[in-house]
């Protein structure tokens, strides 16, 4: 007896995009390399197999139009969301709007606005994962810590795995410590860096974007523990990753150079 495959879900991606950054003012708008930085992260999540379309949720009209300039899609939301998936929230809910039920997405991917060079092939493993995961509302990406990467660093976030990938926790300290490294031994459970992408089933996005923040998340500030301070699952599926945030006018130059040289 065979088993029938698996239907794909509708998905959709909703790329959150601000136009203040600290570090890097107007960052998303970037241009030095032909075309907005936004742009890049919309083409390359456009190239997702598993993804039905891919939208721009922007808080500011000059968004909009650089996407719209491009053929992509935007919708534009509150300036004051005070995160990523509160604004993820509210554009699901613009996007939905109208349509009928047999339309609407049954998830929801969270791409980071300023990663353009997301490999599509790490979108299409974080939704295929949630499919197969009934017990979880959320699936995110870990890899392991590449050279010159350090578990110690506090900007980037680990994460630790119990049976079947299932997300124990996420912090910004090292996890997990390795008591005995001093003698030599090799542990067991090695570091994971947590890569900042989330496939959300559709009907718990607005449920967790309105709980209130919880005190892990607040302590660690990641959103992500609010998942788990309540109970719900995440799955985590472990894959080489090599694509980063940019965060610093140092990276984007980096980014503009490997871009010109392709």
């Amino acid at each position: 007896m065979t088993t029938a495959p698996m239907q794909r879900p509708r998905a959709i991606g909703i790329i959150p995009a601000r136009l203040a950054s600290s570090r890097f003012p107007e960052k998303v708008l970037a241009s030095e390399t032909g075309k907005p930085l936004i742009v890049h992260v919309l083409e390359q999540a456009l190239r997702a197999a598993s993804l039905d379309a891919v939208f721009v949720a922007a808080d500011h009209r000059r968004i909009v139009e650089a996407v719209e300039r491009a053929g992509g899609r935007a919708v534009l939301t509150r300036v004051d969301h005070p995160n990523g998936t509160s604004r993820l929230a509210e554009a699901l809910e613009l996007i939905e709007a109208g349509r009928p039920a047999s339309e609407r997405p049954e998830i929801v991917v969270n791409i980071q606005g300023d990663e353009p060079e997301i490999e599509p092939e790490s979108i299409d493993a974080a939704v295929e994962l949630l499919a197969r995961s009934p017990w979880a509302e959320v699936a995110t990406i870990a890899t392991p810590f590449a050279a010159g990467e350090s578990p110690l660093d506090p900007n980037l976030v680990k994460v630790v795995l119990g049976e079947g990938g299932r997300a124990l926790y996420f912090s910004r300290a090292a996890i997990p410590h390795h008591r005995d490294a001093a003698s030599g031994s090799t542990p067991r459970a090695t570091p994971l860096r947590h890569v900042g992408l989330y496939a959300y089933r559709a009907a718990f996005l607005p449920a967790f974007a309105a709980w209130p923040t919880a005190p892990l998340e607040e302590t660690e500030s990641l959103e992500q523990l609010r998942v788990l301070e309540r109970g719900h699952g995440i799955a985590v599926s472990v894959r080489a990753v090599s694509s980063q945030g940019i965060d610093t006018p140092e990276q984007y130059a980096a980014f503009v150079r490997r871009a010109q040289s392709r």
